[in-house]
């Protein structure tokens, strides 16, 4: 049970994470900022981590999976560039934060998360907090979800090694993907703009993401 004044504190907590963590680190985009200022972080995390919630790190899970930095997610949520409009593809829910910033800025968001037990725990969170504008499945995501594509914007949350063909065929042209390329330990953060057959590809930062585990991505 949370009262008031831990209410309170942890909005404290998150406008301090968002001046110190985000803004301080060059993340300029207005409707970003306000997302990361008003999704509450505390609540996609287990109750013995809600003091941690804003902390400058990654955080676990269930099913051995992580929350991402906060930086990491304004950072792709700002290299995405969503725009009220856009119909959104998320490869990999996990804690379900990142979707939640997503649908903030979103017309609609389609969550995928291979793990049942994380998507079913999840889809119970949104409907809690009032996020409406969400699907989700559970099921494998490199796949994508022909069923709704085309996409305007694709993120995908966890490390491939190569960019799902899949995924780009589910994108609209002039839409974007951004994702985590490279091996197991380290990555580079990539935005793929469709250009038609095209997809021009321009890199971000180096990062460190869990495995996209999947028909196209890294077996198990």
């Amino acid at each position: 049970m949370m009262y008031a004044g831990d209410s309170l504190r942890l909005e404290k907590l998150r406008n301090k994470m968002v001046d110190e963590q985000i803004i301080a680190r060059k993340i300029h985009a207005p409707t970003v900022i306000k997302a990361m200022r008003d999704v509450p972080r505390h609540s996609f995390v287990s109750d013995f981590l809600k003091e941690r919630a804003y902390d400058d790190c990654p955080l676990p899970i269930d099913e051995s999976q992580t929350i991402s930095q906060p930086y990491i997610v304004a950072l792709m949520t700002e290299l995405l560039e969503v725009e009220p409009t856009d119909k959104v593809l998320e490869i990999g829910t996990g804690s379900g934060y990142q979707t939640a910033i997503l649908a903030t800025l979103a017309k609609k968001v389609f969550t995928v998360e291979r793990h049942r037990s994380l998507a079913t725990k999840v889809r119970k969170l949104f409907d809690q907090l009032g996020y409406h504008n969400i699907a989700s499945r559970s099921y494998d995501g490199t796949y994508g979800w022909k069923e709704f594509a085309p996409f305007n914007k694709i993120m995908v949350t966890a490390a491939s090694p190569v960019l799902p063909e899949s995924l780009s065929q589910q994108l609209m042209d002039g839409g974007k993907i951004v994702i985590p390329i490279g091996d197991e330990s380290s990555q580079i953060m990539k935005v793929y703009t469709k250009n038609g057959d095209y997809l021009n590809e321009t890199n971000s930062i180096g990062c460190q993401f869990v495995k996209l585990v999947g028909e196209y991505g890294w077996k198990e």
